[in-house]
Order: structure tokens, then sequence, then C-alpha cells
């Protein structure tokens, strides 16, 4: 058996970064999108594991998370313990980038190997996810959804389509580490966290690109750090984006247009940037993307 599945990127109409949490971590409240921009993973059954890539910058050792998803895959399947697969990764999505494409890799990972090995897909494939890092669980559902906790309690929401994106990636690399740790925020007491999470859920299913604002409260940390970022997006509000912000911890930023002509207008204006990577996209609703994953 031998077969190819797309690896979608994201991007984060909005994160809000609500406090740090008893563990360290920080509580966030996000809403992710799927869009077209993608890679992808060839599978194949052979008696190792092999994984090779088109990108020699990306690791293909067990410091991948492709790599770290079969493995936990196994540990928790004991009847594929010891089986192999040949996964070839083709790379396009910008890493680093805030876009999620390594955690992309990795949940697609797990939905191929268990149809390449012919298991069904276990209950704690969410629980496997979550283990493997805080996005690698959103893209076990696509689409538009919430995303509580680190990011990995997922709710879907109601599609959001736009067909005139473009996201643009300058060659900018960012430790999503030293950003969170650079927010200063204090530790929520438990009622700022249940208070702040019930708004939270209940803004979320009205988001809408016409009334809701795009806020990234991670920007203005990256702003002072990176100022390329920042120019990235002033560029794009200057050239007729409707609306921009920065996905995830950066470096991308994604602009919507309200016409295609106006975005290959920009993607022309853009061409004297050399150091930026340009591309036009559409967001994939959640029907789409579980079609494309045979979900």
């Amino acid at each position: 058996m031998a077969f190819e599945l797309p690896s979608f990127a994201k991007i984060n109409w909005t994160l809000r970064v609500l406090g740090k949490r008893q563990d360290g971590f920080h509580e966030l409240c996000t809403v992710f999108q799927t869009v077209s921009l993608c890679d992808t993973l060839a599978f194949e059954e052979v008696d190792e594991l092999e994984l090779t890539c088109d990108d020699p910058r990306i690791s293909t050792d067990e410091s991948n998370l492709i790599v770290k998803a079969v493995r936990a895959l196994q540990d928790a399947i004991p009847s594929v313990r010891g089986r192999g697969a040949r996964i070839q990764l083709t790379k396009r999505i910008p890493s680093p980038g805030g876009l999620g494409g390594g955690s992309s890799n990795a949940a697609v990972a797990l939905i191929g190997l268990c149809r390449l090995w012919e298991v069904d897909r276990p209950d704690e494939l969410p629980e496997i996810a979550a283990s493997l890092g805080s996005d690698v669980p959103y893209f076990l559902v696509g689409g538009t959804a919430l995303g509580t906790g680190r990011g990995d309690k997922i709710e879907p929401l109601p599609d959001v389509g736009a067909d005139n994106l473009l996201i643009v990636t300058p060659d900018v690399a960012i430790s999503t580490g030293s950003i969170f740790g650079s927010t200063g925020l204090p530790i929520l007491t438990e009622d700022e966290l249940v208070r702040k999470l019930t708004v939270c859920r209940n803004e979320a299913p009205g988001f809408s690109l016409r009334r809701s604002e795009l806020k990234n409260d991670l920007e203005g940390a990256v702003a002072a750090r990176f100022p390329e970022v920042e120019r990235v997006k002033a560029a794009l509000v200057e050239l007729g984006a409707s609306v921009a912000a920065m996905s995830g911890s950066g470096a991308s930023v994604f602009a919507v247009f309200d016409k295609q002509e106006t975005r290959q207008a920009v993607i022309k204006a853009l061409g004297g940037e050399s150091t930026w990577r340009v591309f036009a996209v559409s967001t994939i609703s959640r029907a789409v993307y579980r079609e494309a994953l045979g979900l």
C-alpha cells in the first residue's frame, strides 16, 4: 500500500494569551483556521522506519515530530510495534513560521500510519497528539476551531471562509518559548481562569471577519525584537489588505483582501522583497479538510 496525504498549514484568526497557569504554561484562547498551503506526506510500508524530506534544512532523525508521532503511536498500539514505514515529506510550509507545519505533519503522520497499518484510530489519538505538541490536536479536526488550554483543547466552530488570503513569511527565525517568556504575565487564579475562559467560549462562535478584531497578543513582543515582522504587516495594510495579523508566534503575517485582483497586485508589488516568501491561499473548511485526509 502506498498513498499521499496533504498536510495543511494553519493561521490564527485570533490569539489571546490569558495569563500564566499554575503548571508554568500559558492559558490561550485562539481561533484556528486551516488554509490551502500544504506539505505532502507519502506513505509506504517497509521493514523499518524511513523518513526523508526534500528540504535539507529539515531534520529527519528522532527529533522530527513525524518520527516522534510514529514512536508515540507504536507505544499506544501494541499490535503495530515493530512495523515499518517509508514516509517522504515534501515541504512547502515555512519552518519556523507560526503556521503549524511541524504540528500538521505530526497529526497527518498519525492519521496516515493508522491507514497504512490498517488499524482503527485509537480513542486516545487526541491525547497522543497533545503529547507531541500544543497545536497537534487541532490538526485532527481542521477548519475553524477554538483552541484553549495550551491550544490543545479543541472545539469546532462554524467555518469562516476567505478566498483571497495572502501569507508573507520574512526570513526571521523566532523562538516560541522566548516570546512567551517575555510576556511577563502573572499566574492566573482559578477564578480568573474560569472567568476568562467563559468569556472566550462565549465570544468564539460569533467570530466574523467583518465584525471581529484580529488580535494576536504576541505581536507586540515579536515586533519589539523583530521589526521586520511589523514591516511586513504595515506593507500589507498599506497595499490594501482589509485586515492583517501575525499568525501564532510569527514570523508569518496573513492578510485578507476583498478582491483577487487586489491580491495579485500586492503579490507583484512585493516582488522586490527577496527575503519574503509570499503565498496566495484560501481557507479550508472542516468538511474539505476531513475529506482530504479520509477522516
